[in-house]
């Protein structure tokens, strides 16, 4: 079974992914930040790969890759660094990126090296969803991979009920229409649409995105999901204490309030 549906039948609530660049801040310590995540009690972890025009992301995550593509980052040096990283590491594994550069890989190539890697997901957020089921889906089953698509305020009902037909493993419910980036609270705005998606009774599990940071957002996050994925605030913690993923998580972790 892929592990991503394994977590969420083991658990279902408060469920706590991290999302971090790969070679930021340094082009060597991808499979480091992964084993310390994991020895935090990090339940899932989603590795993003670098890319020179990330359109959904904010200042921090586009700060991140230009600095990992300039350490020499990309896609080759990454499969070589997640290689032997299932001999210590047992939680779910996502891959993060844009299409342009998986599909300059080859994407039959791309989900071959993820299933050798023992990679359980991807999350392409400028994949649509019809180019996803024409065009790649097969494939990515075919070497046990759930695509992950990400929904917003915006998403029409329909389609959200199109990608929880059409997808596995999870939803990402985006909590805006903006970039990512550390936020202090959601509105009510924001909480009514998190309520009116789950009315809509999808059959996947969800998860928040973008803006979790602190104990009020995440606390949030996880009365409307099944948890949260933190992505800006991690990766801005993992720079300010020079890449050592152990003390950034603890710090996130107390600012979450989650032990």
């Amino acid at each position: 079974m892929n592990r991503i549906d394994q977590l969420f039948r083991q658990k279902n609530e408060r469920i706590l992914s991290i999302y971090f660049c790969a070679g930021c801040p340094t082009k060597d310590g991808t499979a480091d930040v992964i084993r310390s995540l994991q020895d935090a009690g990090v339940d899932m972890i989603e590795i993003g790969i670098p890319f020179s025009d990330p359109l959904a992301d904010g200042p921090v995550i586009q700060g991140a890759a230009t600095k990992a593509l300039r350490n020499g980052m990309s896609l080759h040096v990454l499969f070589d660094q997640l290689r032997d990283i299932r001999r210590t590491v047992r939680i779910p594994l996502l891959l993060m990126g844009y299409l342009n550069p998986i599909l300059n890989y080859g994407f039959e190539a791309f989900c071959r090296r993820c299933s050798e890697c023992g990679i359980d997901g991807l999350i392409i957020p400028d994949l649509p969803l019809a180019e996803y089921v024409a065009e790649y889906r097969d494939t990515a089953l075919r070497y046990g991979l759930h695509v992950v698509m990400l929904i917003t305020p915006e998403t029409s009902d329909e389609r959200v009920r199109e990608i929880d037909r059409q997808t596995g493993g999870f939803i990402y419910m985006v909590s805006s229409a903006a970039v990512t980036g550390a936020q202090r609270s959601f509105n009510e705005e924001r909480q009514a649409y998190f309520r009116h998606i789950n009315s809509l009774g999808l059959t996947h599990p969800r998860l928040v995105g973008f803006g979790v940071s602190n104990r009020e957002t995440f606390d949030a996050a996880c009365s409307a999901s099944s948890g949260a994925i933190v992505g800006s605030r991690f990766v801005t913690l993992l720079d300010e204490c020079g890449g050592d993923a152990r003390q950034a998580i603890a710090r996130l972790k107390e600012a979450l309030g989650k032990e």
